[in-house]
């Protein structure tokens, strides 16, 4: 994947209590990116946001704390990225998903070993 011209990059943009089945929707997001081989997938939880509907979250205020802006990018060659699309609509309902493209400049694993399969 290093230099490779066909790389996206898939951003996710959901809410911190967004569901799927019986599990947080980002947290079955990563496990689908995982399962369907996908180079690398990472979550980010947001102090503050707003999306479409422009209500304000805030890990300032108690009372809005409760569904932070959660934003999960995936990392892969573009067939990948698309192919998993698919698997993506049923699950995400509301919130925003956005590809660019992207150059990946370095990607290996920092302890020179396969990785673990510790789900």
């Amino acid at each position: 994947m290093n230099g490779s011209d066909n790389t996206l990059l898939l951003r996710i943009y959901i809410g911190e209590a967004d569901r799927w089945e019986d599990r947080p929707l980002y947290e079955a997001i990563v496990l689908k990116a995982r399962e369907a081989g996908l180079a690398g997938c990472t979550v980010l939880r947001g102090p503050m946001g707003f999306g479409a509907s422009s209500r304000l979250h805030t890990a300032k205020i108690l009372r809005l704390s409760e569904d932070l802006p959660m934003v999960i990018e995936i990392v892969d060659a573009e067939a990948k990225i698309r192919s998993f699309l698919a698997a993506l609509e049923p699950m995400v309902r509301g919130g925003l998903i956005t590809l660019e493209r992207i150059e990946v400049l370095h990607y290996r694993s920092g302890s020179g070993e396969p990785p673990a399969d510790d789900a």
